[in-house]
């Protein structure tokens, strides 16, 4: 049965007179924390957890202090593990959280918590946040900067040999499972090729490494050796598959959704591999996989030195004047900035109910329809510098003081990036399936808002 709050405790009341009160910047987060609309949107969803989950059961953590506590995780960018030890040993947490005396709900309820909230929830968290902002001052939207990143995914570089490699090991490890729950009613052996996929696949990072002709020759040969074993695992789960969807146990259920979902993967995973190594064609970045597990991550080439190629997903963010992020989106695919010039200036006029005063983006949203569309919406001050050559009408523009104050200002959004990266996780993504990406986003730009709003 899902609990709301604990009840308030004399006892902690009486032993905090002995310990210094909440920080400032807690206090101001706990007051936003304390809106209704805030918490009903959380309690929400934990109370879908399960068909019953408010009438029935024992009672649970309740829905504030999950709630709280997922704020301070994200907040000082701990671990679940780290969240629950911390707030456990800090009255002052304690009391943030409304854990109180109570027992402080360890890492493994927390995770199963957090899974319950949607991405969808945390956005309108954040919109509710934006709300609370302007009702008391903090921000009236009248300044707009906008600009792009990449969250990674927790994935390593890929290479065909290391995909195909794991699609064997996973494969066989369920298929081998499935053996010992099916018994008698299987009578071909089967053979494991874990072992030598592996060392197939270090073989192939190994011979090309040389870079020669000889060596792509021996490659090549050492990769069909290696399709050919992901082949035959494949084909042995596909029989294990039809024999577990005989069965009702909920560990055969299990074991048929995972071959359900790797299977398509791992041929995914051949196919590509034949395309590109074996007939030598360029496969189209839409068209590839480069993590079984993370089958959701997007292949993105930005054009920076440094990293000219990552994996992850490309989000958007819109931060208007008091460094708060009024609305982020992620991306699917890496379609041009130009693009998300118009969706940014929408997203802002639902958010405040009226065009920003000044809107400002990269060298890469500038286009003159980008440009006549913010004067459309009533945008006073465009700020869009335009790349390449640029007339003398055009310069004479560019170096007016409102312009380059303008600029200016935008640089600003480069470090609020930086800082959701560093202090707030966002430079990679620990969650699993685009849904958990999704979540881990959101969370971050919530804690980035709030730890904001403490210092305001």
């Amino acid at each position: 049965m899902l609990v709301e709050h604990y009840p308030t405790d004399k006892r902690f009341e009486d032993l905090l007179r002995y310990f210094p009160e909440l920080s400032p910047e807690l206090k101001k987060i706990d007051s936003y924390l304390e809106d209704e609309k805030v918490y009903r949107l959380i309690r929400d969803d934990l109370a879908k957890r399960y068909p019953k989950t408010k009438e029935t059961g024992r009672p649970s953590t309740p829905a504030e202090v999950v709630l709280r506590m997922l704020v301070v995780k994200r907040l000082y960018g701990y671990s679940y593990a780290e969240t629950e030890r911390v707030v456990r040993d800090s009255l002052c947490l304690r009391q943030f959280c409304r854990v109180y005396l109570n027992d402080v709900p360890d890492e493994k309820t927390l995770i199963r918590w957090a899974k319950v909230i949607q991405a969808k929830t945390l956005e309108k968290f954040n919109e509710r946040i934006m709300q609370l902002a302007v009702e008391r001052k903090v921000t009236r939207g009248r300044k707009l900067r906008t600009d792009g990143t990449v969250v990674e995914s927790n994935i390593r570089a890929p290479s065909d040999n290391r995909l195909l490699a794991d699609g064997v090991r996973v494969l066989a490890r369920t298929v081998v499972r499935a053996r010992e729950l099916l018994q008698q009613k299987v009578q071909e052996p089967f053979e494991d090729f874990t072992q030598a996929a592996k060392q197939r696949a270090r073989q192939i990072g190994e011979t090309l490494r040389k870079k020669t002709e000889a060596a792509k020759s021996v490659g090549r040969q050492h990769y069909q050796e290696l399709i050919e074993m992901t082949q035959k695992t494949i084909e042995s789960a596909r029989h294990i598959q039809k024999q577990l969807h005989e069965m009702q146990e909920q560990k055969a259920k299990r074991l048929a959704q995972s071959l359900e979902t790797f299977l398509p993967r791992a041929e995914q995973v051949i196919d590509q591999t034949t395309r590109r190594i074996m007939q030598g064609e360029q496969v189209p970045a839409s068209e590839k996989i480069v993590s079984l597990f993370e089958e959701h991550t997007d292949i993105i080439c930005r054009g920076k030195e440094s990293r000219p190629v990552e994996y992850g997903h490309k989000i958007w963010l819109n931060e208007v004047e008091g460094g708060l992020v009024s609305h982020y989106r992620i991306l699917d695919g890496n379609p041009s900035d130009a693009d998300q010039w118009k969706p940014s200036l929408k997203a802002h006029l639902k958010t405040f109910h009226q065009p920003p005063q000044q809107a400002s983006g990269d060298r890469g949203l500038y286009s003159e329809p980008n440009e006549q569309l913010a004067h459309d919406l009533g945008v006073k001050k465009v700020i869009l510098p335009q790349p390449g050559y640029r007339s003398k009408t055009r310069l004479k523009q560019e170096h007016k003081a409102w312009f380059v104050q303008g600029r200016h200002w935008h640089a600003g959004v480069e470090g609020r990036i930086s800082v959701l990266k560093r202090a707030h996780d966002l430079g990679r993504c620990l969650a699993h399936g685009l849904n958990g990406f999704q979540c881990w986003v959101g969370w971050g730009i919530i804690a980035g808002n709030l730890a904001v709003l403490g210092r305001t």
